[in-house]
């Protein structure tokens, strides 16, 4: 069963191994402010090893760096990741090995009580040692970068963690932004953990409020562009990842052993996530198949113990105590649970008196593996041969190559299941025949190679329209691949590509920021035949005339200056936010919900309060989108505060839910009047795979997180305007735009 994606970072599964158990509350020491010391031959090993790296930074602050080895190269990068926001690295590690707590205080326990059900520094110790030779001469380089930084930067305080280990890489070793472990639900995990667990004890199913739209999609687009439909005659990659803000920068990273892969890294990460090398790229989009599951578990207690119902046995529940530190008015305190495990995985929550396991991918030393792999593949075969690691749990990949190779992959771990079960429940645990039984090969899951239409696109949507008639059908796959619908942005995908010819780099970008707004097509109709309906004279009709008749000449595309998209986003915003909770309660998208369960009155009533709303807030319902919609960035703050009274960029781009292509939306609960966007478009690139790769990013705001720095905003003003830079990939052509040119500590 696919869970909500609630996450900012993926966090695959390593096995627990507990600490001894101790007492609730106990008082521990405060973490040191100060990097650790460093012994002086540990020092000169990393000076050393700093001269063998050459980062250069372009007039855009971008790092190039350049490394004799892959290691020196990591060393580098995480180097220079570590200049442009250190904060955010550091974040990312107290985040994936569960110690938010510790700095953030009691609120972030259970947060903390997630990761650790999956994550240990003892299990990632034992992963780490199995490494091969290769890995942990990465993972090695990865702390030494860190700590270099920490060593040569003196006044730089971490929030907690003062020195960094090989093995902590292996805690965040894939990239998604629809993290696995963090789809599991942090209130339904404090219910069951917060008090002592009970069995059988009935109860109702727990229910989601709110809407399927309460937040921007944490998703991306992709698009591949084959050489027959391409002006060039080469292929071309379109990298759209809509993430939150900030979340990934754009880097280079080249050594004399084959590497040069360029692209989005997140921040504490070694590997390119979303890019290309000289030869081919790739694009990941959050969703491919369901993999992660649920099982009702049949549970008793007896003597202290608790046991699970398996088949014509009784299987007792792994307890495992799990210390949980965290910072407290008076000093660091600690918490203890007790946390159960089945063979399937962690407990996480009951229904109706049955305790639920959850079981997802448990394979962080692969992930890593396939992580830095594929930014090193030469060929679509080297890149096939890569997939078979089978450990990109939670996305699709768009792919193209210099071959002139367009290809799709639909997920890549998928495990196999009994089709009799419906898996997008949770299953009765106590029937072994819902178990796992091992993965798909890669050959067997939903793919597309060259497909004759000459395009590819997903937008977190369905696998099933991604090449228009030459799509995969649904019915040669079982249902569990592909857990994704069609949505408004995959609609607007299709219409965008298809019966198109000679794309270039310039009308590719186009295309993915076409101002269309597809989900409104079938709605404003509704909306117009509601108002007709209604009798001359009536009060409500002639209060909405206006509003109607701006809406009915509205061509439903964004732009700076348009009234109808302030009107129609506003007021699909408020439908929404109305009849959410009663679209979850139905299982139903709100959208398809709106356009089929509502009486026609409730449209003329939703289009009354946003003309309301926007009254309030601007002064007139008459308020163009630019106004409203707005870029903002003050500080260098992880979460960003927002001010109406500060300066701030108008931006013409709508939210993914209303279709369109370049995503932008807010996801924190509203402060200010204006809309001030956290996600959506952030790192976007255009790339052509010719004799010599060609391409074109743009960022949102710029490479720094420092307000000082020249590059904290220095993208944004184009960012608003969907003009994009020329990538310099080549390093004489970085030389040619230079800022910089340095070792790392100088």
């Amino acid at each position: 069963m696919r869970l909500l994606l609630a996450a900012a970072c993926a966090v695959p599964l390593c096995a627990y191994a507990a600490p001894p158990p101790s007492s609730a509350a106990t008082p521990a020491p405060v973490a040191p402010a100060a990097a650790a010391a460093l012994p002086k031959a540990e020092a000169a090993r990393l000076k050393a090893l700093a001269q063998r790296v050459t980062i250069l930074r372009d007039k855009w602050g971008i790092p190039h760096v350049y490394g004799q080895t892959d290691a020196d190269a990591v060393f580098g990068l995480l180097y220079a990741q570590a200049e442009d926001d250190f904060p955010r690295v550091e974040l990312n590690f107290i985040n994936a090995m569960g110690r938010l707590a510790e700095v953030q205080g009691e609120t972030a326990l259970y947060r903390d009580l997630r990761m650790k059900l999956f994550i240990s520094p003892a299990g990632l110790k034992a992963q780490y040692a199995a490494s091969p030779a290769w890995l942990k001469k990465l993972m090695q380089a990865w702390a030494d970068g860190l700590n270099y930084y920490l060593l040569t930067h003196p006044s730089v305080k971490p929030a907690l963690i003062t020195h960094f280990a090989p093995w902590m890489a292996l805690s965040f070793s894939e990239g998604s932004i629809g993290g696995d472990i963090e789809s599991v639900d942090l209130k339904e995990l404090e219910r069951f953990y917060g008090q002592a667990p009970q069995t059988g004890a009935p109860g109702p199913a727990a229910t989601l409020a709110g809407s399927d739209l309460d937040h921007e999609p944490s998703g991306s687009n992709g698009f591949a562009i084959a050489p027959a439909i391409s002006k060039s005659g080469n292929a071309l990659l379109m990298i759209n990842p809509h993430t939150s803000f900030y979340f990934r920068p754009e880097v280079q990273l080249s050594s004399q052993e084959g590497l040069n892969a360029y692209g989005a890294v997140t921040w504490g990460q070694f590997f390119v996530y979303q890019g290309f090398n000289d030869r081919l790229g790739w694009m990941h989009t959050s969703g491919g198949g369901d993999v992660i599951d649920e099982y009702l578990e049949t549970v008793s207690g007896r003597d202290g113990k608790f046991f699970y119902k398996y088949g014509h046995e009784e299987r007792p529940l792994k307890a495992v105590q799990l210390r949980l530190p965290y910072k407290s008015a008076g000093g660091m305190a600690e918490k203890t649970v007790t946390a159960y495990f089945t063979h399937r995985g962690p407990v996480v929550r009951s229904v109706g008196g049955r305790w639920v396991s959850v079981s997802l991918m448990n394979e962080p030393l692969k992930a890593l593996q396939q992580s830095w792999l594929r930014t090193k593949a030469r060929s679509y075969a080297e890149f096939h041969k890569v997939m078979e690691l089978r450990t990109n749990s939670s996305n699709n990949t768009v792919y193209a190559d210099s071959d002139g190779n367009i290809a799709y992959f639909h997920g890549n771990f998928i495990p196999v299941r009994d089709p009799r079960f419906d898996y997008r429940k949770p299953v009765d645990g106590s029937d072994p025949a819902t178990d796992w039984k091992g993965l798909h090969a890669v050959k067997d899951t939903i793919q597309l190679f060259n497909p004759k239409n000459g395009w590819i696109q997903n937008t977190n949507s369905t696998p099933f329209t991604a090449a228009g008639v030459y799509s995969p059908k649904a019915s040669d796959y079982p249902a569990y691949m592909a857990a994704q619908p069609e949505n408004a942005r995959g609609i607007h995908a299709v219409r965008v590509l298809e019966n198109k010819k000679d794309f270039t780099l310039d009308s590719l970008i186009a295309a993915a920021y076409d101002s269309q707004l597809t989900a409104f097509e079938p709605l404003l109709p509704q909306l117009f035949a509601a108002w007709e309906e209604l009798p001359d004279g009536d009060t409500l009709k002639s209060s909405l005339a206006p509003q109607v008749h701006v809406l009915r000449r509205w061509d439903m595309r964004y732009s700076l200056t348009s009234v109808p998209t302030s009107l129609g986003i506003f007021w699909l915003q408020d439908l929404a936010k109305i009849f959410g909770p009663a679209a979850k309660k139905q299982d139903m998208p709100v959208l398809d919900y709106i356009a089929t369960q509502l009486a026609p009155q409730e449209r003329l009533y939703a289009l009354a309060r946003a003309s309301a709303k926007l009254t309030e807030d601007f002064g007139s319902w008459q308020t163009p989108w630019g106004e409203i919609n707005r870029f903002q960035r003050l500080t260098g703050d992880v979460v960003q505060p927002f001010d109406d009274s500060k300066p701030s960029i108008a931006v013409p781009y709508a939210s993914g839910n209303w279709g369109a292509l370049a995503a932008y939306g807010q996801t924190s609960t509203p402060k200010t009047r204006r809309i001030y966007g956290e996600r959506g478009n952030s790192f976007v690139a255009a790339v052509e795979f010719g004799k010599r790769v060609r391409a074109k990013s743009i960022l949102a705001g710029g490479q720094s997180g420092n307000p000082a720095s020249p590059h904290f905003m220095d993208q944004a003003e184009m960012y608003a305007r969907g003009e994009f830079k020329e990538v310099l990939f080549y390093k004489e052509d970085v030389e040619k735009h230079l800022e910089r040119k340095y070792h790392p500590g100088e």
